[in-house]
């Protein structure tokens, strides 16, 4: 970060210290203490303490570790209760607009320099790099960091790194010490990579304020606390946790057309397993025939990614590992032992079982309750589906912040929505062009 501004060095803790402040100073309302949006921005404050935590060393991830549990437990139940919340009263934040919209900016421009100039996770390199960690001084072993963290990742995500294979070596193919380069490339790239997620975040949450809720107030206020928030700042390169939420968060605001938001949920789904546990949820919200045609869009996309990995893979293994082996296996072991630094290797494996069989009644429960279901119900059974998933799906338990805190962002500033249902479909032929149409479509009745 000194290379670009001279003298200009902040720690973990400081940044932590000083977004709280500006956080509360913008947010928080004085005026109405006991409000439902500030509880709301306490719960999102929470989170960040915690991961602090785990990038304090190991005398600290214990802590950390139960710390991030609890609010995640805590952000399940605010999810599930989102209902019983009928009044959403308007309120202003304590900045307008156009300042919120430098904040963002802003808070932007220091983030991506920051990028830029940090080392990468290894975890990500992993994933996405030909190249191994150690290719280059770039990338950092993170598992002192975050003991235990790896990123499993899927087909869609095997797709991204023949990507950034490809760019690399079109952008080396000229170069005489091209193989030497080649793991600093492809850090930049995936530097790049993850630019653009944490972007697409951001213009999705201000395009679902602004077309979703009908307040483009209301899109800037999350956009700029999703990149105001410390934790985003400290898991900044982690490509592997970042996209599929920036597809999730696009599906909510191509909500109007079913097969362009299973086309999101199914690439999400390929670069990790838990956007599958929303797979049902979305499909019991569309009903028969949108539910049809939403399935439909998942399985092709699907065939899709697995055809075109087939297309790209150097072998079979290569194609099988990349379909099957991202799905946590061991996770789903329950009597197996889960490694010593894990959340679950504290407690013991038979613990999980209780919280497997609870997910999985709230994932049924969710699907078949409320029919027929508006957008009100589907963004908080989606957050505490989310939620619930990374309480026991990663042996870690409660660790990936990144993976709900766009769609908490949605169920804590959502105003109230009366008129915000699936669309109705017709057996008419040409439906997909008029499924298309709708996603443009402008926001339906808000009443605040």
């Amino acid at each position: 970060m000194q290379n670009f501004l001279t003298g200009y060095q902040v720690s973990d803790a400081t940044w932590l210290y000083l977004s709280l402040v500006l956080i509360l100073a913008v947010y928080f309302k004085f005026s109405r203490f006991w409000s439902l949006r500030n509880l709301d921005l306490l719960l999102l404050l929470l989170i960040s303490p915690g991961v602090l935590m785990l990038r304090s060393g190991e005398q600290w991830h214990d802590r950390g570790t139960w710390w991030l549990m609890g609010v995640s437990a805590l952000g399940v139940l605010r999810a599930l209760v989102d209902g019983l919340f009928v009044r959403r009263p308007r309120l202003e934040q304590n900045m307008n607009a156009a300042g919120m919209s430098f904040l963002t900016a802003a808070t932007v421009v220091f983030l991506t320099t920051k990028l830029l100039t940090d080392p990468v996770q290894s975890e990500t390199v992993r994933a996405l790099s030909g190249a191994g960690v150690g290719a280059s001084e770039a990338a950092i072993a993170t598992d002192l960091l975050t003991p235990g963290t790896e990123a499993t990742s899927g087909p869609t995500t095997a797709l991204v790194k023949h990507a950034v294979d490809s760019i690399s070596g079109a952008v080396l193919q000229q170069s005489p010490s091209a193989e030497r380069q080649r793991g600093d490339v492809e850090i930049f790239t995936i530097r790049g990579l993850a630019i653009l997620s944490h972007l697409a975040v951001i213009i999705g949450l201000t395009l679902v304020g602004r077309q979703v809720f009908g307040d483009p107030d209301l899109g800037f206020a999350m956009s700029s606390l999703y990149i105001l928030m410390p934790c985003t700042a400290y898991d900044l390169g982690s490509v592997i946790q970042v996209l599929p939420a920036a597809l999730v968060v696009w599906a909510i605001y191509c909500y109007r057309s079913p097969f362009v938001a299973g086309v999101l949920l199914g690439l999400a789904s390929g670069i990790l397993f838990f956007p599958a546990f929303l797979l049902p949820v979305w499909w019991s919200f569309y009903g028969r025939r949108g539910g049809a045609r939403f399935a439909l869009a998942v399985g092709l996309t699907a065939l899709l990614v697995v055809g075109m990995l087939w297309f790209v893979s150097r072998g079979g293994n290569e194609l099988v590992e990349s379909t099957l082996g991202y799905v946590r296996w061991t996770s789903l072991q329950i009597w197996e032992d889960s490694r010593p630094q894990s959340f679950w290797g504290y407690l013991g494996p038979s613990w999980r079982l209780p919280l497997l069989v609870a997910f999985l009644m709230m994932v049924v429960a969710t699907t078949i309750w409320p029919r027929p279901k508006s957008l009100a119900h589907l963004i908080p059974q989606s957050a505490a589906v989310v939620l619930g998933a990374q309480l026991w799906y990663p042996q870690e338990g409660g660790v990936n912040v990144l993976w709900y805190l766009p769609l908490l962002l949605m169920v804590a500033f959502r105003p109230t929505m009366t008129n915000h249902q699936a669309p109705e479909i017709t057996p008419l032929s040409g439906w997909f062009g008029g499924q298309l149409s709708r996603t443009s479509n402008p926001a339906e009745s808000v009443r605040i």
